[in-house]
């Protein structure tokens, strides 16, 4: 597994990445999205189990390939199981060649001065060591900022990148994601405050170290330009975060360079009651919208 390859391909490569990395707390709503009630499961091990068979479903479609979805982003129990006989991860890049990614973090801690910061991941070490043994290439961390508070996105930012050098120090690439909350009234102002304090972090990285970013996408097309250009930046990837797949990829388009880690827009309109047929029409459908919204720009 050549991390040269998927260096490349997460450089250069012109299409998205797919965010499957659903955790405990929002899988009941990804599922009841999928068309499968609370009711069709009675135990955690069995909602995942039914999390997991999406997932798989997804990964295996025929358009779910390198030369659209460079990337996805994998739970932790995703990693730890199979596809097609394989795992997770070896099956993403030596059968779809789609570079894996993992995400980390253990969930959000309260909100203190307008952000909620990740709670503390004290198993992360020994978590990357797996990871590396697995063939992951990079990981993926999410903290929230909810309001337009310098001290509190200053925080949030420092906390992403402490923990991003932990994470690059295991040879792995960490995808950065300090995701706004798309409804905040002063969502362009916490988006100012955002990219001076992500600048001012990667100037301060060691030369020749590179990271990812996850952005909510801005109210000011192009307004993450800088960072997409930015020497210390590998690619700049755009959450959904909320907004439908048409207005996702809509505010994607325009702004260059960015490309998408889309997770519930990817899903939307998929259902565990559709054939075979139709299920890989829609997933196909989707995959090459977003794709052609990642590389408009």
């Amino acid at each position: 597994m050549s991390k040269e390859q998927q260096s490349a391909q997460m450089r250069d490569g012109q299409g998205f990445v797919a965010a499957l990395d659903q955790s405990g707390g929002s899988t009941p709503k990804a599922l009841a999205l999928y068309g499968v009630t609370e009711d069709a499961y009675s135990s955690e091990a069995e909602m995942f189990d039914l999390m997991h068979a999406m997932r798989a479903r997804i990964a295996s479609a025929p358009e779910f390939t390198g030369d659209k979805v460079i990337g996805a982003i994998l739970f932790e129990m995703t990693m730890d199981r199979q596809i097609a006989g394989k795992p997770s991860a070896t099956y993403l890049w030596e059968d779809r060649g789609v570079v894996p990614f993992l995400k980390v973090d253990k969930g959000l801690a309260d909100e203190v001065d307008g952000v909620r910061l990740m709670k503390p991941m004290p198993d992360l070490d020994a978590l990357l060591k797996r990871a590396n043994a697995a063939g992951i290439f990079g990981t993926k961390m999410r903290s929230v900022i909810d309001a337009a508070s310098a001290s509190g996105i200053a925080a949030n930012v420092a906390q992403q990148f402490e923990v991003g050098r932990q994470i690059l120090s295991h040879g792995l690439m960490p995808i950065i994601e300090p995701e706004v909350t798309i409804s905040i009234a002063d969502k362009a102002e916490a988006e100012d405050i955002l990219l001076a304090a992500i600048t001012q972090q990667l100037d301060a990285l060691p030369e020749g170290q590179e990271i990812m970013l996850k952005l909510t996408l801005p109210e000011k097309a192009n307004h993450y330009k800088s960072l997409v250009d930015h020497p210390k930046v590998m690619r700049v990837v755009a959450l959904s975060g909320g907004y439908s797949r048409e207005e996702a990829n809509r505010r994607l388009s325009e702004n260059a360079g960015m490309i998408a880690s889309f997770s519930r827009a990817l899903t939307e309109g998929l259902s565990a009651q559709q054939s075979d047929d139709a299920f890989n029409a829609a997933i196909g459908d989707t995959i090459n919208e977003i794709r052609d919204a990642s590389i408009a720009g």
